[in-house]
């Protein structure tokens, strides 16, 4: 079977009690996105639940998530996923939204992840410091950082024991040797709890939007030993490159392109020697304290080894 054909079996049999849809119309949906308009199959499969969930008049949490398998926090490096975990509520933050009855801070011995409840699933309150076992909760990504939604399908169980909670965080020393694509001046999604950087102006998860603009640098960092990426949010940038969002708009609509903007950046930090210390969530560490070192930094060097990568 398949890559395409396994994605539209699956689809389909998350739609098939809501709508009529066969397994070859959603197969056709999703070769048009890969074949002809070069999308990759994790966002072509995005688009295409996204077109079935308005057809049904359904919102995500209200699809079944099939059988979900027991993980703990380090293991999830993919959205999408359902899974089981066993965690401890470290911390809650006041929700933003009203559609978000709690958000917060869990942990396992592997690390932390980020957790929202959404309002209308009427879960019961988690409590801080208190330990529970969580069944069917769907995994989330949003610039490399993993989390995990609680649904009207999710099954909360407290547990009367403690959890130890483990320490995710990285510190790497090493030179900045390269700035990867979706670096600079971005626009994301405005949409209520998205904020999805869009391609073309499209989100992947609500279509054609109006954009607001953001500012972020992915790059590679050479410790001598390993390449690791890294993410530098808003503020971070901003403190690296004393570039303000502000400034950078104004930038970019001189030139009228947005492109002015990662080549300034990438001219102020490339080939720097810097200290970051922050959690790792897959395959990036965020940048939450960053400190500029006198490296041995060769310039040349580094180009030859950045352009390599």
């Amino acid at each position: 079977m398949s890559d395409v054909r396994q994605h539209a079996d699956d689809i389909h049999d998350q739609f098939s009690d809501h709508i009529d849809v066969s397994v070859d119309d959603v197969e056709d949906r999703l070769t048009t996105l890969v074949d002809e308009y070069k999308v990759p199959i994790d966002e072509a499969r995005r688009s295409v639940t996204n077109h079935y969930l308005e057809e049904a008049g359904l919102d995500r949490e209200d699809l079944a998530g099939g059988s979900s398998e027991a993980a703990k926090i380090e293991d999830v490096d993919e959205p999408e996923q359902w899974i089981d975990i066993t965690a401890k509520v470290i911390e809650l933050w006041e929700p933003r939204s009203d559609s978000v009855a709690q958000v917060g801070l869990l942990g396992d011995p592997t690390g932390t992840i980020k957790f929202t409840k959404w309002a209308k699933s009427e879960l019961p309150t988690l409590d801080e410091g208190g330990v529970y076992e969580l069944r069917n909760v769907v995994t989330d990504e949003y610039e490399g950082r993993y989390s995990v939604k609680l649904n009207s399908t999710t099954v909360i169980e407290e547990l009367d024991e403690e959890l130890e909670v483990g320490d995710d965080t990285s510190v790497i020393e090493g030179a900045l040797v390269d700035m990867q694509s979706g670096s600079g001046l971005i626009k994301r999604c405005p949409k209520e709890d998205c904020t999805r950087v869009l391609q073309n102006g499209r989100c992947n998860e609500h279509g054609e939007v109006e954009g607001e603009f953001d500012l972020r640098i992915k790059a590679v960092v050479d410790d001598g030993l390993d390449a690791h990426e890294v993410i530098f949010d808003k503020d971070a940038t901003e403190n690296l490159t004393g570039i303000s969002l502000e400034e950078a708009k104004d930038m970019a609509m001189d030139a009228l392109d947005t492109t002015v903007v990662a080549d300034e950046i990438r001219n102020l930090v490339v080939g720097t020697y810097y200290r970051i210390e922050g959690p790792t969530f897959g395959r990036y560490v965020l940048a939450d304290d960053v400190e500029e070192l006198d490296g041995p930094a060769d310039a040349e060097q580094l180009l030859i080894k950045a352009r390599s990568m």
